[in-house]
């Protein structure tokens, strides 16, 4: 089948225009025109005669330039936001197209925790870097949640379930809740027989928890009841009320997968075992496309595996 004019003006227009918009990304994603050329190893010049010309083209500026930085402009925020989505859509494509294992490589943008970072379970995305010798991980580590398309992520790995119709999530394992306490604390209070006993000893409040000031506890069966608790730190972050745990200062809600070493150890030890805390999910997300490139994919199907490994284990 011919395809007479494949590069005809029209298409080398085309082609030339797409070449403007990658350069212009790349000048914002940089930081400036200088910083964009060391990271491309395109010259500063081209870059600019890039950005100039589709300025022309559009009749609007895009970027705000003075002698010590560069910003977006109203216009330039709006037209580099959609601009990125069309480019990754294409480079998508392109992947999806190509995809094979001995090809696939390139870049993956996470967003996670630090909680995932700092687990024992961050060994995962070791174990896929050494495994994957062609893939790049680059990894944002927020406890916000991050709005995975408009700044660029490929997927996130979180400790929730996301009620967001435009994500798609995979679970990965089930996390499970342990109340524990350091040795020193359990000689020096009542070890509570009750969660109800928990209302009058020290507790440690986990604020990235929803209703974090009340634990839920499920009992052998099956009723569901909360706990009112308080004490002297509340902070959004399980590892340091591990460490709080360890200190003495107080009993604390925490997963189980987080605490393994400590546990074994014997620097906590659980209570309450026979209640079940409530928990939560392990899940991987990311944004719904036609096209999933075969890097992200491969390293989805990787996790997936990778976790049910992990809980065998457990």
């Amino acid at each position: 089948m011919a395809f007479n004019g494949c590069f005809s003006r029209e298409g080398m227009k085309l082609l030339g225009l797409l070449t403007k918009i990658r350069g212009f990304i790349e000048v914002v994603e940089a930081g400036g025109f200088s910083a964009a050329a060391r990271k491309t190893h395109k010259s500063k010049a081209l870059l600019s005669k890039h950005v100039h010309e589709l300025e022309d083209e559009l009749g609007a500026v895009l970027l705000n330039r003075t002698t010590r930085q560069l910003s977006l402009t109203e216009a330039g925020h709006a037209y580099y936001l959609r601009a990125l989505e069309i480019i990754k859509e294409l480079d998508d494509l392109n992947d999806t197209i190509t995809r094979s294992n001995k090809t696939t490589h390139g870049r993956i943008k996470i967003g996670t925790s630090r909680t995932f970072a700092d687990a024992p379970i961050g060994q995962s995305l070791i174990d896929f870097l050494s495994t994957y010798k062609d893939i790049h991980l680059d990894i944002s580590l927020d406890d916000r949640f991050v709005d995975m398309v408009n700044e660029g992520f490929d997927l996130a790995i979180r400790i929730t379930d996301m009620q967001d119709s435009s994500l798609i999530q995979r679970k990965l394992m089930d996390i499970h809740s342990v109340i524990v306490a350091s040795p020193e604390l359990l000689k020096a209070t009542n070890v509570p027989k009750l969660p109800r006993d928990l209302k009058t000893l020290p507790c440690l409040v986990d604020r990235n928890s929803v209703n974090s000031d009340h634990w839920v506890f499920k009992d052998k069966e099956g009723s569901t009841f909360s706990v009112a608790v308080s004490g002297r730190m509340a902070v959004n972050g399980p590892v340091i009320i591990k460490r709080a745990a360890i200190a003495g200062i107080g009993f604390a809600k925490i997963p189980r997968f987080i605490a393994e070493e400590e546990l074994r150890d014997g620097l906590i030890k659980t209570v309450l075992d026979d209640f079940i805390p409530d928990g939560a999910g392990l899940y991987v997300v990311y944004p719904q496309k036609r096209y999933l490139p075969a890097k992200v994919r491969m390293f989805i199907d990787y996790l997936v595996q990778w976790f049910k490994t992990y809980e065998q284990k457990l």
